[in-house]
């Protein structure tokens, strides 16, 4: 099917939210409304939608850090359009509108996942649609994340952590970032406490 992935206005990002996003993600991993709202409008923040016959059929929202990186924060298929490659689609497009950058991905690690198979599942996606896997693991608010990126070529993991360390350290103040946000993993100190996503001090 034919589509087209825009930005999306307020209207449309609260409506793909509440419609797509709070069904998909559970509450650790999720940002309120209201920081994705101010993320935006900070410019940030890049909520691109794809439009498939005039509908919101998912969104693809890039948050971004240095100039030619960003961070995939969330890929969510309308309910209506599971099964069809919509998904495949969007980040298709997602690297045809945003071509000159390398984008990081994170994506539920297996071995902590509530549903393992479904989170073997969701890699194998990923992977067939063009991620490579970094050499480093994260964990972020409790989630043990796997670390994936799109780029025309590999990059060195270290050159990779310094700029997702980044994008998590322009937005939190350092003790928000120490209490709940490890860039890389530390296996040994195991996973912190679920927690909601918050960006209060």
């Amino acid at each position: 099917m034919e589509g087209i992935l825009k930005l999306a206005n307020p209207e449309e990002v609260a409506a793909v939210y509440q419609r797509d996003m709070c069904r998909a993600f559970p509450p650790a991993e999720l940002k309120p409304l209201a920081n994705i709202q101010a993320m935006i409008q900070d410019g940030i923040y890049r909520p691109w939608c794809l439009f498939e016959g005039g509908e919101l059929a998912g969104a693809c929202f890039l948050w971004l850090g240095h100039p030619g990186w960003g961070l995939l924060d969330y890929l969510c298929v309308a309910e209506s359009r599971r099964n069809s490659g919509a998904g495949a689609r969007m980040l298709a497009e997602l690297r045809r509108v945003e071509p000159e950058m390398v984008v990081l991905g994170e994506s539920e690690a297996p071995v902590h996942a509530p549903d393992p198979a479904m989170a073997e599942r969701r890699l194998g996606f990923y992977s067939r649609n063009g991620a490579r896997t970094a050499g480093y693991d994260t964990d972020i608010f409790g989630v043990h994340y796997k670390t994936l990126y799109w780029a025309p070529a590999a990059v060195p993991d270290e050159v990779l952590m310094a700029e997702h360390q980044y994008i998590y350290q322009n937005r939190f103040p350092a003790k928000k970032y120490e209490t709940y946000v490890r860039i890389p993993r530390d296996p040994a100190a195991g996973p912190f406490r679920l927690e909601p996503w918050n960006e209060d001090d």
